[in-house]
């Protein structure tokens, strides 16, 4: 049976570097504990004239060019965001158009954080079924758009930004995506969310413009992603068969230090094999598993023959998990 192995990564971050003394809505001492309480240090903001489908296209663009792979080979575009340019139609459909891929298939999916790891179990079944050779998986965020400016419990710990994966089918078996879970507890839909703007409440309906922007229960979320993220690493380590000590890096939502910190100690790992750029970028909910797997590749940390693990954890709830030899 073949697999979905990767071929190239691109990423694209905004060049607009926000610092946390650059979020002077807040107060000297609000400011300081964002770095304490998350360990964002800076975040990366879209300048007024782009949206999320022009920060997916960058990210798209790269990949491909690292691959030398033409757009027209490209048999299906897959989009994780939960920042669409629009309702309607999939952002997907822009991207496809705008980078040429004429054959390609192109929905959207939204799984909220977790979306690179339902994404990549997407990419891998397609491939896995044997219609389809190639598929591109872009993750692309916009947050700043549906974010409060003045909520400090959201605002300054969200960054933009887009990654990307090209996944071709690998016969051998050797490379690529080996095992997948994807999980999901609907009982904590309104833990994360944006309430209005839906067929749940549509826009003529909403009477305070707080229910327009992204909310979220910031200790349910911390508490939900210490007890899901080490139980769904061990089992896909276990149901591939491979022990968690044999994993080079793991390449977890890049949410909060300390949830990345708690998760390595409750699997007795050294911290130093999580992957963190939180600190520079913020959270890209679902970019940033994909922009962190770049930086793994592109930076020489995973070389050939390495397992990485990717973890994501969101809205819904849903997480998952990925382990892929590069």
């Amino acid at each position: 049976m073949k697999s979905a192995a990767i071929r190239s990564t691109g990423s694209y971050l905004p060049e607009a570097v926000i610092s946390n003394e650059a979020l002077d809505q807040f107060s000297p001492e609000a400011r300081n504990l964002i770095g304490e309480k998350t360990g964002v240090l800076s975040r990366r903001r879209a300048s007024e004239d782009e949206c999320t489908s022009d920060l997916a296209l960058k990210a798209a663009r790269s990949c491909l060019e690292k691959a030398c792979v033409p757009a027209e080979d490209i048999d299906g575009v897959v989009l994780s965001t939960s920042s669409p340019d629009r309702m309607q139609p999939a952002t997907a459909t822009r991207v496809q158009h705008e980078i040429g891929a004429k054959k390609a298939f192109a929905f959207d999916i939204n799984s909220v954080c977790s979306g690179g790891s339902f994404g990549i179990e997407v990419c891998d079944a397609f491939i896995r079924s044997g219609k389809y050779e190639t598929i591109l998986l872009i993750a692309a965020e916009m947050y700043s758009r549906i974010l409060n400016p003045r909520d400090f419990s959201t605002f300054p710990f969200f960054g933009d930004g887009a990654g990307a994966v090209l996944f071709q089918a690998e016969s051998s078996g050797r490379r690529g995506v080996l095992h997948s879970c994807l999980e999901t507890d609907g009982a904590g839909n309104n833990v994360i969310c944006v309430p209005g703007g839906g067929t749940m409440m549509p826009y003529d309906r909403i009477t305070n413009p707080r229910m327009a922007y992204f909310r979220m229960k910031g200790e349910e979320v911390f508490a939900f992603s210490i007890d899901k993220g080490p139980k769904i690493i061990r089992r896909a380590a276990e149901e591939a068969g491979v022990d968690i000590m044999e994993i080079k890096r793991f390449i977890c939502h890049q949410a909060n230090i300390n949830i990345l910190h708690r998760i390595a100690d409750i699997l007795h790992l050294p911290r130093e094999r999580f992957h963190v750029n939180l600190d520079r970028y913020g959270n890209t909910a679902s970019a940033s598993v994909l922009i962190a797997l770049d930086e793994v590749i592109t930076e020489g940390i995973a070389t050939p023959g390495d397992l990485v693990m990717l973890v994501t954890f969101g809205g819904g709830f849903s997480w998952g998990a990925n382990l892929i030899r590069i």
